[in-house]
């Protein structure tokens, strides 16, 4: 039991090292010259890489923010009993902890850090399939209507709760995608300004 709780705790720091990794920065700075939190939206997520970048390093961006957030989550689940409240209790501060990371990375003096989405992504894709998928589907539909990634993201973030609700039933899953959603929309106020006023770049 106490092994256990030393494992969980070496991997509660592991997730937000890991989730602090700012990928977007490090892969506009192997492909260009420029700085990305001083260029196009000076978010380091990867639509501001695709912006800068290109589609490829835009894409492995994607990829690897997603894998922050799954990759902790998902040995998690090989450690804790995903059926017991503790087991979920302990799910959720890994998803959040990598989340966290995301928004606050230590290796960027806690600030400068990307808008969560793809992270979220990733922790719920191991958390909550179905929920995930239909988050995903939400946010592929708003996107190829309005042509805003920002607002695909604020759809998606809005319709994960009730998503993880109806497929797990569980309220602490259910709980951390309403905070994860909240703070996914405190990092978007800017976009949602810009998008209420009209200004909010396309993404094609």
């Amino acid at each position: 039991m106490f092994d256990n709780q030393i494992k969980f705790f070496g991997l509660l720091i592991a997730a937000y090292l890991s989730g602090s990794i700012p990928f977007g920065l490090i892969l506009t700075r192997c492909f260009t010259s420029v700085d990305i939190r001083k260029n196009g939206s000076r978010n380091i997520g990867a639509t501001n890489v695709k912006r800068l970048a290109g589609t490829g390093p835009g894409l492995i961006t994607l990829a690897a923010d997603m894998l922050k957030g799954a990759i902790p989550v998902y040995f998690g689940c090989l450690l804790l009993n995903y059926d017991t409240a503790w087991g979920q209790a302990g799910l959720a501060l890994l998803a959040l902890s990598a989340f966290s990371g995301h928004l606050y990375p230590v290796y960027m003096k806690f600030q400068g850090g990307g808008k969560g989405v793809a992270t979220a992504a990733g922790c719920f894709f191991v958390l909550a399939p179905p929920a995930a998928f239909t988050a995903l589907l939400v946010f592929a539909a708003v996107v190829c209507v309005f042509k805003r990634v920002s607002a695909g993201s604020l759809a998606a973030a809005a319709a994960l709760p009730p998503a993880v609700w109806l497929s797990s039933k569980s309220l602490i899953m259910t709980g951390t995608a309403v905070l994860i959603g909240i703070m996914i929309y405190y990092r978007h106020r800017e976009n949602i300004k810009r998008l209420l006023a009209g200004t909010e770049p396309a993404i094609f």
